[in-house]
């Protein structure tokens, strides 16, 4: 079996990974086995075991994989505004557009399976920290009114929880992508001057 190296992956690994994390997003991953992973990517068993050496870790390394992918593209967006209002809109809007390719099943897979529910809280606790920073921006060069930074901070943060663990979901039918996409249009309402 080949040595895992983290965050040492060739062109090809980085391909299978993209290829795995097309399939998780549409399919899931809890009904899959290795042989059932391999059969469809056609490789061999082998060649996944180079990505992670089981099952588990291989789903966990698929979401991480996700979340990196949707960081850069996240913070390019972001890196394209200038304005305040802009960049948190951009934002959460591309935090949105990260999670419109991700089925029910693949985000209920990962809200069952521990370690890669690990993975998706981190990362939301990470975009609520990003949120902060951006309403202090915004409030620092007045285009936001004053708020209460750290009140403002804890409701997006929980919001950004309650759609993550799929709460807003199952009491408003909204997808994930959807709820994100209404959470950056009130907090931008919300900041707003009068």
């Amino acid at each position: 079996m080949t040595t895992v190296v983290p965050g040492r992956r060739t062109r090809r690994q980085s391909e299978l990974l993209d290829r795995l994390l097309s399939l998780f997003l549409t399919q899931g991953f809890s009904r899959f086995t290795l042989d059932d992973l391999a059969a469809e990517l056609r490789c061999s068993k082998t060649t996944l075991y180079a990505l992670a050496p089981s099952k588990e870790q291989l789903a966990v390394e698929v979401v991480k994989h996700y979340f990196k992918n949707a960081t850069a593209e996240v913070e390019s967006a972001v890196g394209k505004q200038t304005r305040p209002d802009r960049r948190i809109a951009a934002y959460l809007n591309a935090v949105a557009d990260a999670l419109r390719p991700a089925t029910r099943t693949f985000l209920d897979d990962v809200a069952t399976f521990a370690p890669a529910r690990s993975v998706y809280e981190r990362n939301t606790r990470i975009a609520a920290d990003r949120v902060r920073s951006l309403i202090e921006e915004g409030i620092d060069s007045k285009a936001f009114r004053q708020v209460d930074i750290g009140f403002a901070a804890e409701m997006i943060a929980h919001t950004m929880q309650a759609i993550q663990r799929g709460d807003i979901a199952r009491r408003t039918g909204l997808t994930d992508a959807e709820a994100y996409r209404e959470l950056a249009s009130f907090v931008l309402h919300s900041l707003r001057h009068d």
